[in-house]
């Protein structure tokens, strides 16, 4: 018998021979399936989208209603405050939601369990927990072939962009503050997906040593370290989106800002949330569209 063991801090993947295989999520549940899901329900985007990439979107019979708008097939829209009732309708044999969800409205999971649905919360916090966590997608649809390319295909994109990034002297490099949340003068921490985009990109973290929150991918900055720091900062980048709702002329406006050196030379740049802070493969799309504005090209 053939055992494939994959471990990593979110997510436990091994593969038994043929039929059998395991999934641990980030909250420690496990399920053990002879057959690939088919009527799959995901409530976070990053699911649907990388679901979608590999091909398993027959088995994608509702998503989010983040997602509604984005697949081109009609399915039905749910959210983690419908009742258990709406989900059973539907018939699910599996649930993909993350721990938010699960610490959010267990009731609802609970009722679902009880009633022979499979839910797993999962949500990779590095790259490393990324690629697992695309196999694990891969094994609980019956695309492993497909995910496996997947995580090749970014593997050698990312290898692209840090072979180039080599041939870029140190000293060349922009600092570059990457805001998370405006309100709270919030950054990403080191590890987190958004600065795996800026360090594709060919940028450096102006403030490396910003304090994670909780152990998330969210940092602690604070007005006065980023003012602190606005002398070496070359370049002013913010995620856009629902976690932020910020726009160039707030950040341009912002009182002190000027004592930083990329807002007075108007280096300010939104990037999309969904495409640095989502676990897709559209992190490389991310890490070049900056690599564009960081170095005009």
């Amino acid at each position: 018998m053939k055992r494939l063991a994959i471990a990593l801090t979110m997510i436990l993947l091994t593969g038994f021979a043929a039929r059998a295989a395991t999934v641990t999520d980030a909250l420690g549940r496990t399920v053990t399936f002879d057959v690939p899901f088919s009527r799959i329900v995901s409530l976070y985007p990053a699911h649907t989208e990388n679901l979608l990439t590999m091909g398993a979107g027959k088995r994608l019979i509702g998503v989010s209603r983040s997602d509604a708008e984005s697949t081109t097939q009609a399915r039905a829209v749910l959210g983690s405050r419908d009742g258990a009732e709406r989900f059973l309708a539907l018939s699910p044999d599996l649930v993909l939601i993350r721990p938010m969800h699960e610490r959010a409205h267990p009731g609802i999971w609970e009722t679902l369990r009880r009633q022979g649905v499979t839910v797993l919360a999962l949500q990779p916090n590095t790259p490393e927990e990324m690629y697992a966590y695309w196999l694990a997608l891969g094994r609980l649809s019956g695309r492993e072939a497909e995910a496996e390319t997947m995580v090749n295909d970014f593997r050698t994109g990312l290898a692209d962009l840090q072979k180039r990034n080599k041939a870029i002297p140190h000293t060349e490099k922009p600092m570059v503050f990457f805001e998370a949340i405006h309100r709270y003068y919030r950054t990403f921490s080191p590890g987190s997906m958004p600065m795996l985009v800026l360090e594709a990109a060919g940028g450096i973290n102006a403030v490396p040593d910003a304090p994670s929150r909780h152990g998330s991918n969210i940092a602690d900055c604070g007005k006065e370290r980023l003012l602190a720091a606005g002398h070496r900062i070359d370049a002013y980048v913010a995620q856009v989106g629902r976690m932020n709702a910020i726009t160039r002329d707030e950040i341009l406006n912002e009182p002190g800002f000027e004592a930083i050196r990329a807002v007075r030379e108007g280096r300010v740049f939104l990037v999309d949330e969904a495409l640095v802070s989502r676990p897709t493969p559209k992190l490389l799309d991310a890490a070049r569209k900056l690599r564009g504005l960081l170095y005009n090209n």
